[in-house]
C-alpha cells in the first residue's frame, strides 16, 4: 500500500531520549515555571554532566533558558522552557501522533 503523504519530520534536537525526557518534564510545569537543576537531575535519574549536555543542546536551540543564581552562598541553577521549546514539543508530539496513526497495523 503507498501513500502520497511523507512521513512528519521529527525534531532531532527533542529527539534525542535524554532530551525528548527533559522537555517533557519542563512541558508540564506552567508557562514561565522552572525546576532546579538539581530536582530535574533526581527526577529523571541522570548525572549532572549528562544532563547538563543535553541542557546545552536544548539552551543552543532556544528551547529552554537557564538561570543561575545563588540561594544564600549555594549557587542555584534553574531551568524552563521556553515560548519556543514550548511550540516545539506541540510539533514533536503532533509528528510523532501523525506518524503512529500512519503506521497501520490492527486496530
Amino acid at each position: 500500500m503507498s501513500t502520497d503523504k511523507a512521513p512528519p519530520d521529527l525534531d532531532p534536537v527533542i529527539h534525542a531520549q535524554a532530551r525528548l525526557r527533559v522537555v517533557a518534564a519542563l512541558n508540564v510545569l506552567a508557562d514561565g515555571d522552572e525546576m532546579a537543576f538539581g530536582s530535574m537531575k533526581e527526577l529523571l535519574g541522570m548525572t549532572a554532566g549528562n544532563l547538563s549536555v543535553h541542557l546545552t543542546k536544548l539552551e543552543e536551540a532556544g528551547y529552554v533558558r537557564i538561570t543561575k543564581t545563588h540561594k544564600g552562598r549555594t549557587p542555584v541553577t534553574f531551568v524552563a522552557l521556553t515560548r519556543r521549546g514550548r511550540l516545539a514539543f506541540e510539533e514533536y508530539t503532533k509528528a510523532i501522533r501523525a506518524l503512529l496513526d500512519n503506521a497501520g497495523g490492527v486496530t
